[in-house]
């Protein structure tokens, strides 16, 4: 019998253990979430055990810094990029052509650095121990250039990747890979944070396929299906939160 898949992460936001998610749900593969195991306390109890207790075996590895975890067998994986390639060929979602895995890994990385940790940072900009309320003035500031130099950088690079293969819709043309999942989960999770900046963006034309790819990948059966289940966890006080202030267009 094979071993589960166990994926080791809080509750009351997707987080970075999103991207797992998506990626699991795609392949309609069976896993366990730690994230679903009921109260926030039971939650932390279970994924701080990863961190703070090491078994026998696992002594002579560094310990782990924080979640998300994923557990294979006796295999134990953190880090969102490397858990997902990890999975991706496991899962059939890393390409087939020699190479593909690290291509496929590179657009993730992309992704997760632009549209996820600079989105962050929007709202944190000083220290992330620090309340938002404590740096309400820099985030504003902060946000105010990510969204004028950034954003469009970040766009523009997007639709390239996309016009640069005509042969279909995903970042590898005709190809769908963990890449399209974890792209689509940046530009959704921006979405919630700058509603009126995405808007301006969209309506500018100038990133039609980056727009549609979200759709798309939106409307895959089994995305559909786990973005309109209970499992698909709200936005809240994780990577992506939405502050009015910060929500500006800029000509």
């Amino acid at each position: 019998m094979a071993a589960p898949y166990e994926l080791i992460y809080y509750t009351g936001v997707p987080g970075r253990a999103e991207h797992i998610r998506l990626a699991l749900e795609e392949a309609g593969a069976a896993y366990t979430d730690t994230g679903s195991l009921g109260s926030f306390d039971q939650v932390r109890k279970a994924v701080t055990k990863y961190l703070t207790e090491r078994k026998p075996e696992e002594e002579e590895n560094p310990p782990y810094f924080a979640p998300p975890m994923f557990k294979h067998g006796d295999l134990i994986i953190s880090q969102t990029p490397n858990i997902l390639l990890y999975l991706g060929p496991k899962l059939g979602l890393a390409g087939s052509r020699e190479g593909d895995v690290y291509r496929v890994n590179a657009l993730a990385l992309t992704a997760l650095d632009g549209l996820s940790n600079e989105v962050h940072d929007s709202h944190h900009p000083i220290a992330v121990d620090m309340y938002y309320e404590d740096q309400k003035e820099e985030s504003k500031r902060r946000s105010q250039e990510w969204i004028k130099t950034r954003l469009p950088k970040h766009l523009g690079y997007w639709e390239r990747a996309l016009t640069s293969d005509d042969s279909g819709p995903w970042l590898l043309g005709s190809t769908f890979t963990y890449a399209d999942l974890v792209l689509f989960h940046c530009l959704d999770g921006t979405l919630f944070a700058f509603p009126k900046a995405m808007e301006h963006a969209e309506k500018s034309g100038k990133y039609n396929h980056v727009f549609k790819h979200w759709e798309n990948v939106k409307a895959r059966p089994n995305i559909a299906a786990y973005l309109a289940s209970d499992k698909r966890q709200k936005y809240d006080w994780g990577i992506y939160r939405y502050y009015p202030d910060n929500d500006v267009v800029l000509e």
